[in-house]
């Protein structure tokens, strides 16, 4: 036995693996912090409706989208390490800079409490310009947010990849990326709370302070795996034995570490295969997450500060979160136990997972029972996503060397982002649109509002079968891309 094989291997990979898990969770809290406030707290401030919250989580998802398209190359550029607490930086500072929107309001608008900003007679001239300012204000904030929240999955699927070899790599993606369920979870339990006690200003200053904490510990904790004091070699030669494996030559190690040109990535067919996954899928997750509060509220009359309202987001992402961490397993049982290459287990993984999302067609029938019967359903569909996020974040490390990994993840994320402004800006418009006609609007039987959830719900049911089905087109077999 060598050395290496006579020490026992330490486990750093998951301390790092938690980490970003952490920093997910952060993430998910922020960008949640306005679905659990708009509906009750703020909108009555500034007397929005469904279409200028639907243009602020759409163009949200639109600086999303853009900073994405960049932050996989920063993050490449930068390394992990630095890029990640730039990232989580400004993403904190923008959460936090949504506290003062209110404030700069009524100073703009010469009114001198909130109490002024609520009197304002609806439909008015000075609501009007209420409604317009606040709306501007606060998608300054989610640019800044949205920036620093693009860098979140390049650095951390990036990190994946430095870490944890092809075989864990979908296990590993799949914990960390249910900190998004996580936060999900923790913040209908904390937020409206913390918005009733101390105002919805101080919910978006208290969530996007933590991310500040994180930075300090990241910075002690992260050293790339050759470079860490908490890595020795028996647990490095498990990291690296892909390359062992395949014997490759140091030479073509070298050749791996070179990265491959920005636009380059756009002549490859594993590229526009990630990015239709991202694409058709990103949308619905961020639908859920941005709409299910402001759901129970209209649907069912439970508000978010209500302990009804509350439960039903909780066990909805319980749901999500208990279920989803097991779709990492799928394709780890098919390449051990079947003998199958990641890819090709990773796809059929992905095609029963992309079956989840069809419960999405009953949540609107069901709900004119009971509240908990959508909770469930969007619950099961949500859990079939993040198992879906997971694998398909998990192909760019099958099919990119690793310098790329980063870039191609911020091209997809670009591709979701964009396909969140489609369907959030959509359903803002759809649902004001559909209120307003009210039983002259009709859906599958569904009048108004309900029928314009309906119509939604059709669309995400569907949306992950086309994403596979488009991936699988693109690229039927493995092929992996040499830099």
């Amino acid at each position: 036995m060598t050395p290496t094989q006579n020490t026992k291997m330490t486990n750093w990979r998951w301390i790092i693996c938690a980490m970003l898990f952490c920093a997910t969770t952060i993430n998910y809290m922020d960008r949640q912090v306005l679905s659990l406030t708009w509906k009750d707290f703020i909108a009555p401030e500034f007397h929005w409706t469904d279409d200028d919250y639907g243009t602020i989580t759409g163009f949200f998802s639109f600086f999303y989208a853009f900073a994405c398209l960049f932050a996989g190359k920063f993050v490449d550029w930068m390394g992990t390490k630095k890029g990640y607490m730039w990232a989580i930086f400004i993403w904190s500072l923008g959460a936090c800079m949504h506290a003062g929107c209110g404030w700069v309001t009524m100073q703009v608008e010469g009114l001198d409490s909130v109490e002024a900003l609520r009197a304002v007679q609806a439909g008015s001239e000075i609501a009007v310009a209420i409604a317009t300012l606040s709306v501007w204000l606060f998608l300054t904030c989610r640019a800044i947010l949205a920036l620093g929240e693009a860098g979140n999955f390049p650095a951390a699927i990036k990190v994946t990849a430095e870490y944890f070899p092809k075989k864990d790599r979908a296990f590993s993606t799949s914990i960390f990326n249910s900190g998004a369920s996580i936060g999900a979870l923790a913040a209908p339990l904390t937020i409206p709370v913390l918005a009733k006690a101390y105002g919805w200003e101080m919910s978006f200053i208290i969530i996007g302070a933590i991310g500040f904490v994180w930075m300090f510990f990241w910075h002690f904790i992260y050293d790339k795996p050759q470079n860490s004091k908490h890595v020795n070699e028996a647990e490095l030669a498990y990291i690296n034995q892909d390359e062992q494996q395949e014997e490759k030559t140091v030479k073509e190690e070298q050749k791996d570490e070179r990265v491959i040109p920005f636009l380059k990535c756009f002549t490859y067919r594993q590229t526009w295969s990630f990015i239709a996954g991202k694409f058709f899928t990103d949308g619905v997750w961020w639908f859920y997450l941005f709409w299910a509060p402001a759901y129970f509220s209209d649907q069912f009359g439970y508000k978010t500060s209500d302990p009804m309202g509350q439960a039903l987001i909780f066990v909805l992402y319980l749901i999500v979160t208990v279920l989803s961490i097991f779709g990492g397993y799928l394709p780890k049982y098919f390449v051990e136990k079947k003998g199958m290459e990641p890819y090709a287990g990773r796809m059929i993984a992905m095609l029963i997972f992309a079956f989840f999302p069809l419960f999405a067609l009953f949540a609107q029938p069901l709900g004119e029972s009971s509240a908990w019967y959508p909770a469930i359903i969007i619950g099961l569909a949500g859990a079939g996503h993040q198992a879906w996020s997971a694998n398909l974040f998990s192909t760019t490390g099958d099919m990119f060397p690793k310098s790329t990994i980063a870039t191609i993840t911020g091209i997809g994320a670009m591709a979701g982002g964009l396909g969140s402004l489609i369907i959030n800006k959509g359903a803002g418009a759809l649902f004001t649109y559909a209120e307003t006609q009210g039983s002259a609007f009709i859906f599958l039987s569904f009048e108004g509002k309900p029928a314009g959830y309906m119509i939604i719900f059709c669309i995400c049911a569907v949306a992950y079968l086309v994403a596979w089905a488009c991936m699988k087109l693109l690229v039927p077999t493995y092929k992996p891309i040499k830099a």
